[in-house]
């Protein structure tokens, strides 16, 4: 099956699928959520899967750059940004600002959804 793209797949499969990914490739040490936090994060893959529903979210938008200015807590966002940049997968877009996929995240990524959508539809066919 050919042609298939991030796009076609449901959300929360992507994102699990992903993440699971990015945990194998143990790319990324744990970052600390906050000084003020009593406990830490409840699931221990927290990081991965938030830096793959970023990675989600900049590639079905193109880019990474907000129409309007929100005020939230930056530090995580921050840094699953510059991991993703470290390996390759998004780029800083000197033009519009902001940060945009690359053709090898994109590649990844729609590789990632194929794999995914073969694998629940094998589970389909069960």
């Amino acid at each position: 099956m050919g042609g298939v793209t991030v796009k076609d797949i449901e959300s929360h499969k992507f994102v699990q699928a992903y993440a699971a990914f990015l945990k194998r490739q143990g790319w990324v040490d744990t970052v600390k959520t906050s000084h003020s936090n009593e406990l830490p994060p409840q699931d221990i893959d927290w990081f991965y899967i938030r830096a793959a529903a970023v990675a989600r979210h900049v590639y079905m938008n193109r880019g990474s750059r907000p129409s309007h200015h929100v005020d939230a807590s930056g530090s995580v966002d921050r840094k699953v940004m510059q991991a993703l940049e470290k390996i390759g997968v998004v780029e800083h877009d000197e033009d519009k600002g902001g940060r945009r996929i690359t053709q090898s995240g994109q590649r990844d990524l729609d590789r990632i959804a194929q794999t995914t959508l073969e694998a629940e539809e094998e589970e389909d066919d069960e």
